[in-house]
């Protein structure tokens, strides 16, 4: 009966630590992140304010994918997907530049946002898929980098 009884004491002090193990999405999400570092993406969960007409509101922090600006000659833009394939700008605007469509189609429905600004090319996505996915993410922002 002591035996018992030290057992399940044991395993009360020792429960809380297989709280501290992470789950499996937890551990794709950190393995699709430093696969991203691997190819020369920065990473980061970035906060934002996302526009009150969205379908669905994003999370905040979002995870952010980016790259360096190289072509300083573009002027800064953003687009949002609202729906699978629809990308529109800040005043809900549909996107009429077609080689931004041509490397928008390539991405998948979980991303939210691309955007342009004087330093960098970000993208904020979801987190979801696998390595193929992410190689697909990675070919769109050195395309537009």
């Amino acid at each position: 009966m002591t035996v018992w009884i030290v057992l399940s004491i044991i395993g009360v002090m020792l429960s809380p630590l297989i709280w501290l193990r992470p789950s499996r999405r937890q551990n794709g999400r950190m393995a699709l992140r430093l696969e991203a570092r691997r190819m020369g993406m920065g990473m980061q969960l970035a906060p934002q304010e996302w526009p009150h007409w969205l379908p669905v509101a994003p999370p905040s922090p979002c995870p952010q994918l980016h790259l360096p600006r190289r072509n300083k000659g573009n002027k800064p833009w953003a687009y949002w997907q609202t729906e699978p394939g629809t990308w529109v700008n800040r005043w809900r605007e549909p996107c009429e530049n077609e080689a931004l469509l041509a490397q928008f189609s390539t991405l998948p429905a979980d991303v939210y946002k691309v955007e342009l600004d004087e330093q960098m090319i970000a993208l904020y996505w979801a987190e979801r898929g696998e390595s193929e996915v992410l190689q697909r993410i990675a070919a769109v922002l050195k395309a537009l980098a």
